[in-house]
């Protein structure tokens, strides 16, 4: 028997094998889903930032808080401020779209889901990619998904922006619809960036010693659970703050009744 050592041309050759897959069940289901989710959000996502129907007191749509201009609706401002006075007309999603669309773009999860469901980058585990080279993200454009504990810290400011509308929300209307629905999309938005892996290093992840921060432990212990639900949180966020953006322009747009509302 002739035996291969670790430098024999025979070892350092990789298996050839001309099939793109070996497996047989339908693995091409979950980055054709992903790639169809995606994009209704982003079909769904770039009306609604042009879409004018964002507010009816007390409800704000997710996609358009907060609001920073004085063309905003009367009750809409943050806080009745306006730092972009009066030449700013455009839609106010654009002015913040870029803090949530960065937390999500650059989030683990994401990356996986769009990079096997737009990239093909691999589709799937164990099914070869089409792409002939391999560069990771150590290049342009995606090295800048090393920002993501940037966009971390936006993300909690836009998450408790939606928290107060919700809270103002259940002050002014308490027995409406609307107001659940807020309500429940900010704490899954928020638990969605609590469950952030940037967040469980932030909360404790560079101390040598549990023992000297026990504080700081216990909050770990707490972001570790949600971080072990990130996929799905990550997920069940996009479709609340969709639903609950949807539902705030039906009502601003008078299809949905306010006084059931």
């Amino acid at each position: 028997m002739t035996q291969t050592t670790a430098d024999s041309p025979a070892r350092r050759q990789r298996a050839q094998i001309k099939e793109r897959t070996l497996r047989t069940d339908p693995w091409w289901r979950y980055p054709l889903i992903t790639f169809i989710i995606f994009m209704a959000f982003l079909v769904y996502a770039t009306w609604a930032i042009f879409d004018t129907s964002y507010f009816m007191a007390p409800y704000h749509a997710p996609f358009a808080s907060p609001c920073l201009a004085t063309s905003c609706p009367e009750g809409a401002r943050l806080f009745g401020f306006a730092p972009f006075g009066d030449w700013y007309t455009l839609p106010p999603g654009l002015l913040i779209l870029g803090l949530p669309a960065g937390f999500r773009f650059t989030c683990y999860y994401y990356r996986k889901a769009y990079y096997r469901g737009f990239w093909l980058s691999p589709p799937a585990c164990a099914v070869n990619e089409p792409h002939k080279k391999y560069t990771g993200e150590s290049r342009f454009p995606l090295i800048l998904q090393n920002v993501h504990r940037y966009f971390f810290y936006a993300a909690i400011v836009v998450g408790l922006i939606l928290a107060y509308d919700a809270v103002k929300a259940l002050i002014e209307k308490p027995d409406g619809l609307g107001t659940w629905i807020l309500i429940v999309n900010a704490i899954l938005i928020n638990l969605y960036s609590l469950s952030c892996h940037s967040c469980r290093h932030i909360t404790a992840g560079r101390l040598n010693h549990f023992s000297k921060h026990p504080v700081r432990y216990r909050a770990w212990n707490v972001v570790s659970k949600l971080n072990a639900k990130h996929q799905e949180l990550a997920l069940v966020s996009m479709f609340s703050v969709m639903g609950a953006d949807l539902y705030v322009r039906l009502v601003a747009k008078g299809i949905i009744a306010f006084s059931f509302a």
